[in-house]
């Protein structure tokens, strides 16, 4: 708290740098316990350097390509031509799929990773992955295999023994076959053979699914601010391992990535495939007709008339059917997006003509892909689909509404198209019967050759654009690793400290465990007086923190909120209300309170004055820096001077008023049970919004207790770690026998982490412009009555 709240006479100030001299006198006396912890600690950090193997930190750094950026014109129109997507990639999805079981599997399975070799050492065992003499081959597996161990002991080049954890020995060569539980297997030796005849080398295996997310946690992503470059960490004891880790993870992840580029393209193909063989059958069918029908009359050519009609006729079926084409594919597209299950595979967008629909069903197939990657990774439940399932929805609705659009557009273009034909077919009608249906049955040959044509360019374009695909993931730096600093100048200095550290907080906790308030819950648990507000400590120098113009820092926002309940304590009276502000003991910041809730009242334009009752030992005029020897209150009571004389402005808020305590008497009590009390209370009821009145502690003096019956609501004052547990009891008997009117109580003085209780928060939120203390944390305010 600040001084105001505590005594700043000289006798406080001297017990103050006594109480720091015995303090160090009483660690002083304990140095056998500081000497042993510390031994004892640097002890524990040897015997750690000497039993761990360092960690190598593995690197390597991976480009995704960013379509983010803007292509010129030519480039995305040949792009839209060849139906390949140029929506932009969400790198940071990336990271995710980097991590995802599927591309850890494959790098698990790849280097054996469930499978460890390791020797015996003067410290333990030692991992040797990059120069192991034998390696474990598995030649069938039929169940999981449950941590699995055995001992080799190798004899000379071609012959080693097996030990295994259930004490059976077996003498074998490299050609061995061993069946176990999981399945068969083999040992086969490598170039480091050699090195290691007549060692034992002890080969683990442990279940893959637990080797798979071990190294889902272990392999760390992290997203470049400045590029869309992510940079790949592991560490690992045996740095060979982590790198090749690295390395193989990308190679997976770019082919994994290629795989996912051609899933919508293979879509397409298979569509273009399908009508391409129902289109050959019906062009065989209708050129044997032509063919058939030309032998049966002996027709050689037609008239320049019919040429006419026919290509006419022609020129509209074939755009008839384009529209017919689209029509297909935009029901194709209706069908999918009518799909709740999302079983159909993604729609061919071949035809479509209106740039909004191909995009919107490129970014809803792009969409459902990032879909079912996580789906791979994590279960459906999780709300993390939630916003990519919104956007799925949130597109469906509005491929929805353009295919309506556009459907109606094409029928209304297919009526015009057949009506054209109508026409002209009315014409060909005038023609010979035989040269008519000639006409007709070379008109339905061209339909069918101009549709498998325009079929087959876009199967061989969109082949194109498969056989060349390329993985938007690029290797910027391939896995490396760097030599790691030594650790043992810090592991000794943080030894050194805990070791110093550990006897401190033994002698510290053991003497600050009082018979103090602490927190908010041992106030509820002990009174049934409702808690309205928690001030944390105020750390300005100054005591007022509520000043006209000041800014919004954090214990002035919870006496914004003291304030408004202080107003719910009487919502009846508009005008003069008197509460008074009292607690059990000094210092424990009555007047504080009492000063701060004034000027927060009178910033919010109420007419506001404070008493400072408290005769004996006045603060409020330190507090807003009046003179001191001017008459106030005392003198008042004693007839010496009006009231108005002794009105004085704050100097902090044009609203708020003071009335200082004045000459102190040596009858304080008696001047407060006068006449003249009662009759200034009810003038000034009449003349200001609210008074507040600041008495002496209730536990010292009864002057409280006297002004009680005035008052119309009671603040009493508890302080953190300062009221004693004793005084709850005390302030519990006051509401039972009501003494104080409409008693609520204010926990004040909070500091921030100290003693275990308070709830963080940032601090910036309250005042940006506040650059002193950033990390500043806070009690929660709870607002309660």
């Amino acid at each position: 708290m600040e001084k105001y709240l505590h005594s700043s006479s000289t006798e406080t100030r001297v017990n103050h740098e006594k109480d720091i001299r015995q303090i160090i006198i009483k660690y002083l006396y304990h140095w056998p316990l500081f000497l042993i912890s510390i031994l004892l600690c640097m002890g524990l950090a040897i015997f750690y350097l000497n039993h761990t193997r360092p960690l190598y930190l593995v690197k390597a750094k991976l480009a995704i390509k960013d379509d983010k950026s803007k292509a010129s014109p030519e480039k995305a129109a040949a792009l839209q031509q060849l139906n390949i997507s140029t929506e932009s990639k969400l790198v940071e999805s990336e990271l995710e799929i980097l991590q995802s079981r599927p591309i850890v599997k494959a790098v698990v399975d790849k280097l054996q990773l469930w499978c460890t070799y390791t020797t015996p050492g003067e410290y333990g065992v030692y991992d040797i992955y990059a120069t192991t003499p034998v390696k474990f081959k598995l030649l069938k597996q039929t169940a999981n295999f449950n941590a699995f161990t055995c001992a080799i002991y190798l004899k000379n080049k071609n012959e080693y023994t097996v030990t295994f954890s259930s004490g059976k020995v077996i003498n074998a060569s490299f050609k061995t076959t061993f069946s176990s539980d999981f399945g068969k297997w083999q040992l086969q030796p490598t170039a480091t053979l050699n090195k290691y005849i007549g060692e034992t080398v002890n080969v683990s295996l442990t279940d893959k699914d637990l080797v798979i997310s071990a190294y889902q946690n272990s392999i760390s992503t992290v997203l470049s601010k400045k590029s869309p470059l992510i940079e790949l960490k592991i560490e690992d004891e045996v740095p060979e391992r982590g790198t090749e880790i690295l390395n193989y993870l990308i190679s997976v992840y770019k082919s994994f990535n290629i795989i996912d580029k051609n899933k919508e393209t293979e879509s397409t193909l298979k569509f273009i495939d399908e009508r391409l063989a129902s289109l050959t059958g019906e062009l065989t069918d209708v050129e044997k007709n032509v063919e058939g029908y030309k032998s049966s009359i002996g027709l050689t050519d037609i008239s320049s008339k019919s040429q006419y009609y026919l290509n006419n006729i022609q020129s509209v079926d074939g755009r008839l059917n384009e529209v017919n084409v689209q029509l297909n594919v935009i029901q194709g597209i209706e069908r999918y997006v009518n799909n709740e299950n999302n079983a159909e595979s993604s729609p061919a967008t071949i035809g479509i003509t209106d740039p909004g629909l191909t995009n919107m069903v490129a970014q809803l197939t792009k969409l459902q892909l990032e879909r079912d990657k996580m789906l791979a990774i994590t279960p459906a439940t999780n709300p993390i689909f939630i916003p990519i399932n919104r956007q799925i929805n949130s597109l469906k609705m509005a491929v929805r509404e353009n295919i309506k659009n556009i459907k109606t557009s094409l029928v209304n273009t297919q009526r015009q198209f057949q009506k054209i034909n109508s026409t002209f077919e009315s014409s060909i009608k005038n023609i010979p019967g035989q040269e008519r249906q000639y006409v007709s049955i070379k008109r339905q040959q061209a339909i069918k050759e101009n549709l498998y044509v325009y079929l087959l360019e876009k199967r061989e374009e969109i082949a194109l654009s498969y056989a060349s695909t390329l993985t938007d993931a690029r290797t910027v730096e391939e896995a490396y690793y760097e030599a790691p600093a030594s650790k043992k100048k810090f592991t000794l200095s943080f030894a050194f400290i805990i070791g110093l550290c550990l006897p401190i907080g033994l002698i510290y906790s053991r003497e600050a465990i009082k018979n103090r308030v602490l927190s908010r819950n041992e106030i509820e648990m002990a009174t049934d007086v409702a808690v309205i507000s928690e001030l944390i400590q105020n750390t300005n120098k100054s005591p007022l923190v509520i000043k006209q113009g000041a800014g919004s820092k954090i214990i002035g926002e919870q006496f914004r909120a003291l304030r408004t309940n202080l107003l719910h304590l009487t919502p009846k009276k508009e005008q003069g209300k008197v509460t008074l502000f009292t607690s059990s003991i000094p210092g424990e910041g009555k007047s504080f309170v009492a000063s701060n809730m004034g000027a927060s009242l009178a910033a919010l334009g109420r007419k506001t004055i404070i008493l400072e009752l408290d005769l004996r030992k006045p603060k409020i005029t330190k507090i807003f820096n009046l003179d001191p020897k001017r008459m106030g209150l005392s003198d008042l009571l004693s007839g010496e001077v009006t009231k108005e004389e002794i009105i004085q402005p704050s100097g902090v808020n044009p609203n708020l008023f003071v009335m200082s305590a004045g000459t102190i008497r040596s009858n304080p009590s008696e001047l407060l049970e006068t006449e003249e009390m009662e009759r200034l209370i009810t003038e000034l009821r009449d003349e200001y919004d609210h008074i507040l009145m600041d008495s002496p502690p209730l536990r010292l003096v009864t002057d409280a207790m006297i002004l009680a019956p005035l008052s119309d609501a009671t603040i009493y004052l508890i302080r953190q770690g300062y009221t004693g547990k004793e005084e709850l009891q005390f302030i519990k008997q006051l509401q039972e026998e009501h003494r104080l009117p409409n008693m609520r109580l204010v926990f004040n003085g909070i500091q921030r982490g100290k003693n275990g209780y308070g709830y963080h928060y940032s601090y910036k939120y309250y005042d940006q412009h506040d650059k002193k203390d950033n990390s500043f944390y806070i009690n929660s305010i709870f607002n309660r009555f």
